[in-house]
């Protein structure tokens, strides 16, 4: 809980600069009213926002439910929702409020592995919902996309309103372009590169298959070399491999650890 005020009051005091920068103190008191209505919706409604941003429709798969069931049961926590995403790049991530209200979505493609390799899958996404790491994550995607928003009107108003610019409007608007997404992306950096690692780990021990869900990151990573999932970049820490595209400036803000060190200690582990 201390982690979810610490992230909601930084990027809101980004937030609150943003409006700033755009309108003065007038700027920043709407800011301020639109930071708390982001912060309420992210709260409780930030897993049906990302969810909906992909579309992802209830999924009846009934080996996919008795694996997610034994799982959870395993783990000791609720059995997730389950939820489809209509594309063909394997890959899955796990959003909700904690381990009593979750939901965990895959994509068509992951469908296409192996059964143990599936399962070594949901056994990372259970571990995030287990180790809490799934409400920050979810909130940080929801007002990292509001932040980025807010820096593409700062770009468009690099453009306008000419005669009322001045040397400072344009040097504030120019911070809202290059830092309010940096600051957004480095706290999703901070806290998701660390938690990847510790969901492998807690995910191996609870399926124990630790080589499967190697071998699932292996195949998925190769997969997303070669083709992309289309969404907003403010979630790409959610997935459990970035499936977004891979070039210098995205990997300088990569909120993954490297994959293949990733798959290198879960071939290392042996379960007792």
């Amino acid at each position: 809980m201390l982690a979810t005020l610490m992230l909601l009051s930084v990027l809101t005091g980004i937030f609150l600069f943003v409006g700033w920068v755009i309108a003065g103190v007038s700027g920043s008191v709407v800011a301020l009213f639109m930071a708390m209505a982001i912060n309420f919706f992210s709260y409780w409604y930030s897993d049906k926002i990302v969810l909906r941003m992909y579309r992802a429709e209830k999924l009846d798969d009934e080996r996919l439910n008795k694996i997610l069931e034994n799982l959870a049961k395993n783990a000791k926590i609720s059995k997730p929702e389950l939820y489809l995403i209509k594309e063909k790049v394997p890959n899955a991530f796990a959003t909700g409020r904690g381990p009593n209200k979750s939901a965990i979505a895959v994509t068509s493609g992951l469908l296409e592995l192996d059964d143990e390799e599936i399962e070594g899958v949901l056994a990372h996404e259970i571990a995030h919902i287990k180790n809490r790491d799934v409400l920050i994550s979810t909130i940080a995607a929801a007002i990292g996309g509001a932040i980025s928003f807010l820096a593409q009107i700062g770009y468009w108003m690099l453009f306008l309103n000419g005669e009322r610019r001045s040397e400072m409007n344009i040097l504030g608007l120019l911070a809202i372009i290059i830092f309010a997404p940096l600051a957004a992306f480095l706290v999703r950096m901070a806290i998701s590169r660390n938690r990847e690692y510790k969901a492998d780990y807690s995910g191996a021990i609870l399926c124990k298959k630790p080589k499967a869900l190697a071998s699932a990151l292996r195949k998925i990573s190769a997969y997303t070399e070669r083709t992309y999932i289309k969404g907003p970049s403010a979630t790409s820490h959610l997935w459990i491999v970035n499936p977004f595209k891979q070039d210098w400036f995205n990997n300088l803000f990569s909120s993954h650890p490297p994959i293949q060190k990733r798959i290198e200690i879960l071939e290392e582990m042996e379960i007792v």
